[in-house]
């Protein structure tokens, strides 16, 4: 082997270094996760030199202007971005394949160049042809829109110090390799090295560059745990491909808030924005209907309406089946648990389905008085009224426990037109009187059981 390389061990989940192969990684417990890398650990002198000249600064001199952003075009990508594309960021962008990843990022290169802003679109995994194709499915696109098929990490690098384009777009991240680097693309080592050569880019040159990178098959980003904290911003973009929706989550941002989402939807032309996610996940909602409830949701600032429906049923085996779509699986046994206890229901022996309608998958507790009432209505084969809504979060004794923002979540059900808002009972005597709203507060899971029975009666 050359002077001054090594042959060393990753983790491809963690990114966990050893000198020698293990079944089980250290550091996330992972089993047969271990790969072999040979790296160069020979300092060069130029590296050196510039350790030499580095010079420490105090806080206090430290200068700071306000923070620009530069809009996408997009506004539920901005929303989740906290405000717009923020100088010199990192973001990387994961998700399914067939997801959406590549077109949602080619719409914000057609809206950027609509604005007269110089964006580079670098992909390695589609010729000019192919996305010139899908860039006539999208729409017209402006003059300052340019195009590079490139793997090569060098020349990558030199192009974009060469052009000095505000936005740079890089399809995919395991398709770029170095050639100073022994093993394949996609690969630890690859995967790092690419990161860090684009994040001196971004921070060097100020560029804002945008990382589409593939999930595994359990949903998160391939390669090196470290690619995630080495980014500013990781966006998810998550639904199933056979459905017409997609839900983008930013689960790291450096620049803003996690807890927003952004919902979208896909059509020919591409992916077009829901403004109204409330309205959108409650089309299509039967009417009288025993098992079928509408709770509220808080995700970031926005708040969203989404049916919970339950079907319970008498099992015909010794072991009750449950099954969750949409949301926690143990969370759902655990309500079904209160209810058995605290209201001698006999739910031990009947299978019990829950489903969050539309496909999305929340699991905030505020949602745990829709999914309890969802299953009394139908174990009783009761239906709750359809201009009823409902949200708050259900303990062990089955007390309904406060939740926050309650003023949003009673303005948004009162703009879609409910009549009737059952929530705990502290967050009651917060809020405004209203007179198109009922807001009925309860207690603990009894009486919010009570109201709904003799409201039928």
């Amino acid at each position: 082997m050359a002077k001054g390389k090594a042959t060393v061990f990753f983790c491809q989940d963690c990114g966990y270094e050893s000198s020698k192969w293990m079944g089980q990684c250290p550091g996330c417990g992972g089993w047969n996760t271990f790969v072999e890398e040979v790296i160069d650990k020979s300092a060069p002198a130029k590296v050196r030199k510039e350790a030499a000249k580095a010079e420490v600064v105090k806080i206090a001199d430290i200068k700071t202007g306000r923070e620009e952003r530069l809009t996408t075009g997009l506004k539920e990508l901005d929303r989740v971005l906290g405000g717009g594309i923020v100088k010199g960021s990192l973001v990387l962008v994961g998700g399914d394949p067939g997801i959406g990843k590549s077109t949602l990022l080619l719409q914000v290169c057609r809206n950027l160049s609509l604005q007269k802003t110089d964006v580079l679109y670098i992909s390695g995994e589609e010729s000019l042809q192919q996305i010139k194709i899908r860039a006539e499915r999208i729409g017209e696109f402006g003059d300052t829109l340019s195009l590079l098929c490139e793997t090569n990490l060098d020349t990558i690098k030199e192009v974009i110090s060469r052009t000095k384009s505000e936005i740079v777009v890089i399809d995919s991240i395991q398709t770029m390799y170095n050639e100073n680097i022994t093993s394949a693309p996609g690969s630890v080592s690859q995967v790092r090295e690419a990161t860090g050569v684009l994040m001196q880019i971004a921070k060097g040159l100020g560029i804002s560059i945008f990382i589409v990178g593939h999930v595994t098959k359990e949903g998160v980003v391939a390669g090196p745990r470290v690619l995630e904290h080495m980014v500013d911003t990781v966006l998810y973009f998550e639904g199933d491909r056979h459905a017409a929706y997609r839900i983008l989550r930013g689960v790291k941002n450096r620049f803003g808030s996690t807890n927003e989402i952004g919902v979208f939807e896909m059509c020919n032309e591409g992916l077009r924005e829901v403004e109204n996610p409330s309205e959108y996940m409650l089309s299509g909602k039967p009417e009288g209907a025993s098992g079928s409830v509408v709770a509220c949701s808080m995700e970031g600032t926005r708040p969203i309406l989404l049916e919970i429906q339950a079907l319970v049923c008498h099992s015909n085996f010794g072991m009750p089946r449950r099954t969750a779509a949409g949301t926690d699986y143990n969370r759902v046994n655990l309500l079904m648990a209160v209810l058995e206890k605290r209201l001698g229901l006999s739910l031990s022996s009947c299978d019990a389905y829950v489903n969050i309608a539309g496909g999305i998958r929340m699991n905030e507790p505020a949602i745990d008085l829709g999914i309890v009432l969802a299953i009394v209505s139908s174990y009783k084969d009761v239906p709750i009224d359809e201009k009823t809504i409902c949200f708050g979060e259900v303990g062990l004794s089955g007390e309904v426990r406060a939740v926050s923002m309650t003023a949003q979540r009673v303005q948004e059900a009162e703009k879609l037109g409910f009549t009737t808002c059952i929530l705990p009972e502290v967050c009651k005597a917060g809020l405004k009187k209203n007179p198109n709203i009922n807001v009925v507060g309860v207690s603990n899971v009894q009486d919010a059981i009570r109201y709904i029975l003799s409201k039928e009666k």
